[in-house]
């Protein structure tokens, strides 16, 4: 059954892109935490936002939201200035935070009411709205029950339903999967592929490779608040990365490693080493002459990209 759109305050704004940020930057007491970021979002698609803790993901994510004002540049979301017109971009902007802020003292139909009535949602509306994102999520047996009888999967499901109460063109998740197992996160998955189908733009930042490969079409990869890389996932891969990887744990001598191609790329990290090649062969070779070694061969994924551009290192 189709989700009924709600009343519109303002009529939608034709526009080629749905986000548009240029030079954006933001300082914390003189220090940028955002410098000179440019960041253009196409509707109807799913723009991952990726980087190591502290690469400016959240302060970008609040300024696009309107809860922290810029320091420069250019913000745009619908055509219009998001400094002037917060409250029309919110009306047509869902979000599902980092951390579950569901109301504890409200059953799991209470939250979704409440919740509407921030955006005015008429009564009626409502009636028809929730029980069609209840039975989306498959929380429709849960309708009565109290928020702590619910686990961190069907919290999160809950929460996506909220951040849809009002219909919005623009969904923004910030980690939406982090902590779920692996059932719970597949079902997140195919519920925002839906909502990719449905029109929406999909605004998503994640640590999980694999979620941003599955469900992005584009990618922007930032730290110390600039662009590192934007591209798909299998183009930055091709352009960042080669073919083939051999992952080793265990001893391996100089001598073996200096008889591998020229071409080939080595990285250390704690007692693993990686051994990146465009042409599998040396690498295999050179696994079957470690028995003693633990070794991985595999194909290279956006994992490999984002460690690449943004090292090795732990961050706090």
């Amino acid at each position: 059954m189709p989700l009924s759109p709600p009343p519109r305050e303002t009529a939608p704004i034709s526009t080629p892109l749905l986000v548009h940020c240029q030079n954006l930057s933001k300082n914390f007491n003189g220090k940028p935490a955002v410098a000179g970021l440019d960041l253009d979002i196409p509707a109807r698609i799913c723009f991952g936002l990726l980087g190591p803790n502290g690469a400016g993901k959240t302060t970008t994510l609040r300024m696009l939201l309107g809860q922290s004002p810029r320091s420069g540049g250019t913000l745009e979301i619908f055509g219009q200035d998001i400094e002037f017109n917060r409250r029309q971009i919110r009306q047509r902007t869902g979000i599902v935070p980092q951390a579950d802020n569901l109301d504890p003292d409200f059953t799991v139909e209470e939250n979704l009411r409440m919740y509407g009535s921030y955006f005015r949602l008429p009564a009626h509306e409502m009636d028809r709205r929730i029980p069609q994102l209840l039975e989306m999520v498959e929380l429709s047996a849960r309708a009565a029950d109290r928020i702590d009888t619910l686990s961190g999967g069907l919290k999160r499901r809950l929460t996506l339903a909220r951040a849809l109460v009002n219909d919005p063109e623009f969904l923004v998740l910030d980690e939406p999967t982090t902590g779920l197992d692996p059932q719970a996160r597949h079902m997140i998955w195919s519920l925002l592929h839906r909502m990719k189908r449905n029109g929406k733009t999909i605004l998503l930042t994640t640590h999980y490779m694999e979620e941003a490969e599955r469900l992005c079409d584009q990618l922007m990869i930032i730290d110390n608040g600039t662009l590192l890389a934007q591209d798909s996932p299998t183009g930055l891969i091709h352009k960042y990365c080669e073919s083939d990887v051999l992952e080793i744990r265990g001893g391996i001598s100089k001598e073996a490693i200096g008889r591998l191609p020229s071409s080939c790329r080595t990285e250390q990290a704690g007692e693993s080493l990686y051994i990146y090649s465009n042409h599998a062969k040396p690498l295999l070779e050179l696994a079957q002459g470690l028995p003693d070694a633990a070794c991985l061969h595999r194909h290279s994924g956006l994992e490999d990209v984002f460690l690449s551009l943004t090292g090795r290192e732990l961050r706090g």
